[in-house]
């Protein structure tokens, strides 16, 4: 635990949402950068909205603050390795450029978590070929993010084929783990499986960056029973902030604690802007985090935010 070296950040997603640009559009770049300062934290992630890498880093410098990664949707079953790796390569080099740790990526192949389909029942299934492509493609995939010092941490994610802990157990048993890792997600595999102890545990080996997200128990009990899109359900709030949900962060903390984690701890939260303001949500957090989580640490080093 005395060698911890754990980077706190907070996502863009609660100011803009890609998924949905019209939400949270008036909050610039400069918004956002200076509520990250203001509620203490050390970076965040890059955002569909931000800007070349140079006028990024300049930014950035002002506020001392850090980039994590970024987001990338793969389609390597639709669109074969070949066409990924393309994109890829683009989206590293700009990784690279902004001094970022990890290439954050999701498999949205047949992933519904864009479109009006019931998110808790009609998630995609993969074929065994279609697995096989995957996690061959991933390995290369890997290979490419070490060429520009990244690692590639693998996003489970509702509404696609890499959802529940059985999906990531065959992820993870057939890739190649000296180049696919893990990013460990606390919201999507609650609400995926109810539980988000047992993906932490059995793959702690294989995490290299997480997202510390919480969940209102009775907003996601009503859209399953509604039959809600993942787009519906965040809109209605079954997303927050750790701090205002149900999940007891002090559980996952220790153990990132105990196997002596290295990395980012991203706070994230799909929400919309005009309902669960940004800077308020970001400073709940803030304080449930020193009040809550920091306290257990020894190592003032490990995970003072500065």
């Amino acid at each position: 635990m005395s060698n911890q070296d754990i980077l706190w950040g907070i996502a863009p997603i609660g100011w803009r949402n890609d998924d949905i640009p019209e939400i949270g559009a008036e909050n610039t770049l400069s918004h956002l950068l200076g509520d990250i300062v203001v509620a203490g934290f050390q970076g965040t992630e890059v955002g569909g909205f931000f800007p070349e890498a140079k006028v990024l880093n300049k930014e950035l410098k002002l506020r001392n603050l850090k980039i994590a990664g970024q987001w990338f949707s793969a389609f390597i079953i639709r669109d074969g390795i070949e066409e990924v790796s393309t994109a890829f390569h683009k989206y590293c080099q700009y990784l690279q450029d902004v001094n970022a740790a990890v290439a954050v990526v999701s498999e949205q192949t047949y992933s519904v978590q864009g479109t009006d389909k019931n998110v808790f029942s009609e998630k995609p299934c993969f074929t065994d070929a279609e697995w096989k492509t995957l996690c061959e493609g991933l390995n290369e995939l890997g290979k490419i993010a070490e060429q520009y010092g990244l690692k590639l941490v693998f996003h489970h994610h509702m509404g696609t084929g890499v959802q529940t802990l059985a999906e990531i157990d065959r992820l993870m048993e057939n890739t190649d783990s000296n180049h696919v890792h893990l990013l460990y997600d606390t919201g999507h595999i609650y609400v995926s499986d109810g539980d988000y102890m047992t993906l932490l545990n059995k793959h702690i080996d294989r995490i290299k960056h997480v997202h510390f997200k919480d969940t209102r128990r009775d907003v996601m009990e009503d859209c399953k029973k509604q039959g809600k899109s993942f787009m519906q359900s965040f809109l209605s709030g079954m997303f927050t902030v750790p701090g205002d949900g149900c999940i007891d962060f002090t559980e996952p903390y220790k153990k990132l604690l105990e196997c002596d984690y290295k990395g980012w701890i991203v706070i994230e939260a799909e929400q919309d802007p005009s309902v669960a303001h940004p800077l308020e949500y970001a400073l709940l957090t803030r304080k449930y985090i020193d009040e809550n989580l920091l306290i257990l640490s020894k190592s003032d080093k490990a995970v003072t935010i500065k």
